[in-house]
This record gives C-alpha cells, structure tokens and sequence, in this order.
C-alpha cells in the first residue's frame, strides 16, 4: 500500500469568551457550486483507494451528507437505516425544517445528479441481527461507518421510554456491529461517530487528548489510558458505553476500530446537497434535536429571541457538516492496522462559549438575546482546551464559524420559514425534576415569528 504523508499546520488551543481562535483554518465560501470538494481532500492523506463502505444511518442529518461525499469521492456506498429520525419527528409533531423525501427518492435524485448508485436497506442494527451478518457477508465492505445511533441528548433526558430506547438502540447497536463482523469472518474497519462529551467539559484539569491520557499509577509507573469517562446525559453515556465496547472487542478480537469525538455540528448543505432540492440536508430547529448554532440561526432568520440556557458560559467544540464528511473519509483512509488499539480522533474545528456564539448571530441579525433557566444539569460555567492534531496532521483544513457561511444556513431558513411550527423552539426536555421546576415559566406558545408583514 502505498502511503502519502503530508503535514499542515494546525494550532490548539482552548478559547474563552474574549479570545479569537488560534487554528490555522480555511473559511468555507458563502455557497456552493461545484459537485465535488477542491481537490485538496480529495484522496486524503493515507490509502486513498476506493473502498466499498456501508454507512449506517445514512439516512440521518450527519449520515446522509456523508454518504453523497464518500460517493461523490468514488466510493461503492450502501446506507443502512431504519428511519427511526423520522419516526421520532411523528412523535415529536416536529418534522425536518427543510422538506426531506424518503430515501428511494433521495438515492434516485443521486443517480440522476451524478450517475453514481448508491444502494438503500431498510435495517434495524440494534434488533435485525441475522439481516445485518448477512449484509455484511454479501456487500463484503472495506469500512463500516456507524452513525445508526440515537444522536440527541435532550431527547435522550426526556422521559424513561426515552432514556431506555436510547441505551437499547445505542449500545445494542454497536456491540450487534462487533459480533456481526465477527459472525462474518471479514476484516472490516468500524469507523464510529462518538462525541466530545464523553470527555465532560473542562473536567480534564488541561488539554483533553485524542481519546487516550497520560497518568501515573501507584508506585510511580507510567501508563497512557482510555481517558476517564464523565457524560452528562444518557445520550453520552451510551457513547462511553461504545468506547468501552470498541476496547474490548479490540483486544478480544482484534477488531480494528476509530471512534471519532465530535463536537457540535452546524450547517445544512453541501456541495452534494444542493445539486437537487430532492438531495437537500434535513434540518432540526427543536429544542430536542436542533444543535445549538443552527437553532440560533434559524432563530435570528425569524426575529425570534434567541435562546441561550443559563449564562451561556458553557463552551463547545464545533465542526461544520462538510467538515464530518471529510474527516470520514480521512478515517477511513487511514484505518488502525490490525492488533493496534482502538484509534481515537477528536473530531472539532474550533471552541467558543455559547454565549459567544449567541452575539455572532444577535449582531448579524439584530434579534434579541434571551437567557433562559437551563434545561440541563451542566455547570454555568466551562473552559475547554482540546487537541485535533490528528486530523490536522493528515490534512483537514477546518472550515470555522464565519458569517458568510452563517447566510447559506440563514436562506435555506427563510426559505423553509412556513414549514417552522414556533411551539417547538423552546426546551421541552429536562434534566431532573429540579430543572423541570426551574423551567416551568417557559411557555411554547409565547414564541412568535416575525415575519416581512408583521416586522
């Protein structure tokens, strides 16, 4: 195999509210239009072969953009999904801000783009086990990537059926993938969308490394460890169940797996996406499954107050969702040999306080800024400094937060504005019952949207 190294410079640090970021980065351009990435990623650093890889739950906000990357990169794709977001968006009364069509829609729309297959199966990884070897044994893929998970911890705090279906679909999940490749006799790569909170947030006492810390033991005897697990919703505690489970099958089997760490994931589109309104990014504005920026994108773009939990001091690592698509395929290319231990990337382009953040968008948009009782049980207060020289040494170039991006996000809102039902912008899940009395007051019908007619 032949391995092309190539290194960019990339700085970490952490960032607080009144400091810039410090990473050498490149700004993403305010729309795209070419149906590929330039071709600076294009076969990113390591085996840059075209592989056969089954994405699960491609169908999903991080999945789905994924897929078209890696097939748009020439890769052989299979998603595999059980349309449970979906199915989560009838319980919720909340569908996708942007109109999704179903995933044989979505695959034909792909073909007719690009002339590219990518193939769909109707799957459930955590109950269809038997149908899962025997995919893996007729697709023979060279990468599994695993996103088939239950992604959003407010959901996952929401109630006992919440919290039980979240472990159960997510643990069950990943240690099903483990046996099925075992069950299959095939050298698969697992490569694993984990989160950063599986770290905590600034409970490190320094830089939180990639997935494995430097400690001393009794007696003085150094060793480098899995780094201690702190989650702060059952949604990340099913992750650190996963890291545990990725261990294991490693060192039992010899599987060869990379969990990624990522941290918040902001933007709709990409350059795949926009090539047809049937191919576009769904987009959650919720208080349950609407990531932080983009909610307060959507918010700003409807002249709805923006909804900061807290003081909004918590810092959060952020990574845009062409950046998740990328670092993929850089660990997909770039696959732990086999007897290696598991490999851990920190999957983030930046950190900033949210509240930070929340005046980027006040200031572009003009909209008012409004501290609200915290749903969750954080502290108010979070510094985070956080390596991603992996991912930089291989030649990711992090797109960062920058307001001619935050425009692309701002009309596709606007142009899905009547789509928005304002009931759902405000929290509906809580931690325990003492944030649940803190946020009683909160009144969902209380939000209005401020349209051209009534500004």
């Amino acid at each position: 195999m032949k391995v092309l190294l190539f290194t960019l410079p990339c700085l970490v640090a952490s960032f607080s509210a009144t400091r810039s970021p410090l990473f050498v980065t490149r700004t993403a351009p305010h729309k795209f239009s070419s149906t590929s990435l330039d071709a600076a990623t294009n076969g990113a650093n390591g085996d840059a072969s075209k592989k056969k890889v089954i994405v699960l739950g491609g169908d999903g906000f991080c999945g789905w953009p994924t897929s078209l990357y890696l097939s748009d990169q020439g890769h052989d794709i299979v998603i595999v999904d059980n349309l449970s977001r979906r199915n989560i968006d009838t319980e919720l009364g909340c569908d996708s801000l942007t109109p999704i069509k179903s995933p044989e829609v979505r695959v034909q729309a792909w073909k007719e783009a690009t002339g590219k297959d990518i193939k769909f199966v109707n799957l459930d990884v955590a109950k269809d086990y038997d149908l899962l070897v025997q995919l893996i044994k007729e697709e023979q893929p060279d990468s599994i990537v695993h996103f088939a998970e239950q992604r959003a911890a407010p959901y996952s705090m929401k109630n006992s059926k919440a919290k039980r279906y979240t472990v159960d679909n997510n643990v069950g999940g990943s240690n099903n993938l483990c046996c099925a490749v075992i069950d299959a006799d095939l050298d698969v790569h697992i490569v694993h969308l984990g989160t950063m909170g599986v770290y905590g947030y600034g409970t490190s006492g320094g830089e939180i490394p990639e997935g494995y810390i430097d400690v001393k033991l009794p007696g003085g005897r150094d060793a480098n460890i899995l780094h201690p697990a702190y989650p702060g919703s059952v949604y990340h505690a099913t992750k650190c169940l996963d890291a545990i489970l990725w261990q294991f099958y490693q060192k039992n089997d010899n599987l060869r797996i990379t969990d990624l760490h990522q941290g918040i994931v902001w933007g709709t589109n990409t350059p795949q996406t926009v090539l047809d309104e049937r191919l576009i990014n769904r987009f959650d504005y919720d208080g349950d499954y609407g990531t932080v920026l983009n909610r307060f994108l959507m918010q700003g773009a409807m002249g709805v107050p923006l909804t900061v939990y807290g003081t909004g001091g918590q810092t959060r690592g952020f990574i845009h969702v062409t950046d998740t698509a990328r670092c993929i395929e850089i660990a997909i290319n770039n696959p732990p040999q086999s007897g290696e231990r598991v490999e851990i990337f920190n999957q983030i382009a930046e950190t900033r306080k949210v509240r930070d953040v929340a005046k980027m968008v006040a200031d572009q948009t003009g909209v008012d800024v409004n501290m609200l009782p915290n749903p969750r049980q954080e502290a108010a207060e979070n510094e985070l400094d956080v390596s991603n020289r992996k991912f930089c040494s291989l030649g990711l170039e992090p797109v960062t937060l920058d307001e001619r991006l935050f425009d692309e996000v701002t009309e596709v809102v606007k142009k899905y504005q009547h789509r928005c039902d304002p009931a759902k912008i405000l929290p509906a899940s809580f931690w325990n019952k003492k944030r649940a009395a803190e946020c009683a007051d909160l009144d969902p019908s209380s939000v209005e949207i401020k349209t051209k007619e009534s500004a």
